[in-house]
């Protein structure tokens, strides 16, 4: 887990953006660890592509260095493929996650770096949501007020994990690759991508993501990014279901991220590390063009049940990007 403190930090971070489709909100605090090494991001409006939105959630380990420069930076990696151009977006967010990793193992002021970073990510376009993960950060979306994860974690433990992890001449052990990290895909890292007879996809840790893709109706209610601190805590029902009673209440997007990250902390060093870790939470409200009244009123109603179609610090200068802490 990490080095920890003798009481906890619970000094939050929190700020809010929206426009005519979102209305967002996000929230960091540093619990119970000496440094902050999350980073989060929302963009709802991307430069190279006004009509798109981007946000993400990055939880460093080892350090914050590579999940901030991959907040910072990762968007425009994704933007600058080819195939995002030629609508491939699912490829493209591939290919930028790949390409933002191997720039970074170049990086002069991250060449002794030795962090590394989950990214949980998601692009909204053309009412077409796009997740692409690596790691054990989760983005979940409330629809008709069923929990319905976009992506899935990736643990050392599953099969197709452990696979890569020993081809590559690694060794799972106690549930963490090496012995070491608890997750098997991530950004950075670069201790566990040194076998020279595997292509980066196929090292022992892994940079290439999972990307999923779901088209939104009206039933999308809201989309939850958040680091595994708080999905070890609350299951993924629950933290909808938390979030929806809260909205219907009165509560903003931000404030629900705060209340979230307090239900989830630990009172002491005494449960195994649950709830001491740093937590980022980000909500993302849909508002399909009308105002948050109507999804207030939406999450005051009885769940739908209805399963959905899927398949499987400033960044620029624009108002609707948000600063987040260093």
């Amino acid at each position: 887990m990490g080095q920890t403190m003798s009481e906890p930090v619970t000094v939050k971070a929190t700020a809010c953006c929206e426009n005519s489709n979102f209305k967002v909100g996000s929230s960091c605090m540093q619990r119970w660890r000496v440094n902050m090494e999350d980073f989060h991001t929302h963009i709802l409006s991307m430069p190279n592509d006004p009509n798109t939105a981007f946000f993400g959630v990055f939880d460093g380990h080892g350090g914050g260095k590579i999940a901030e420069y991959v907040g910072k930076h990762l968007h425009k990696y994704v933007t600058n493929q080819r195939e995002y151009s030629e609508g491939n977006i699912p490829e493209a967010m591939r290919k930028g996650f790949l390409e933002i990793d191997d720039a970074m193992a170049l990086e002069e002021s991250l060449t002794r770096e030795r962090s590394g970073t989950t990214a949980i990510t998601v692009i909204v376009k053309n009412n077409q949501i796009y997740c692409a993960n690596v790691g054990d950060s989760r983005a979940v979306a409330s629809i008709g007020g069923k929990a319905v994860p976009l992506s899935n974690d990736h643990k050392p433990n599953k099969k197709e994990e452990h696979d890569r992890i020993t081809a590559a001449g690694g060794w799972v052990e106690y549930d963490r690759v090496n012995g070491n990290l608890a997750l098997s895909r991530a950004l950075g890292d670069y201790i566990y991508k040194k076998n020279p007879n595997k292509k980066a996809e196929e090292q022992i840790v892994s940079a290439l993501p999972d990307v999923t893709e779901y088209t939104m109706n009206e039933d999308w209610e809201f989309i939850v990014l958040a680091c595994d601190g708080i999905w070890d805590v609350m299951g993924n029902q629950e933290v909808v279901d938390y979030i929806r009673e809260e909205i219907a209440e009165g509560l903003e997007p931000e404030k629900i991220c705060e209340n979230i990250m307090m239900r989830c902390l630990a009172p002491d060093l005494q449960m195994a590390g649950l709830g001491c870790d740093n937590m980022t939470v980000l909500i993302i409200g849909l508002l399909h063009n009308e105002p948050f009244e109507q999804l207030k009123i939406k999450c005051s109603g009885v769940t739908n049940n209805t399963e959905c179609e899927g398949t499987n610090q400033v960044i620029e200068t624009k108002e609707d990007i948000i600063d987040e802490p260093e």
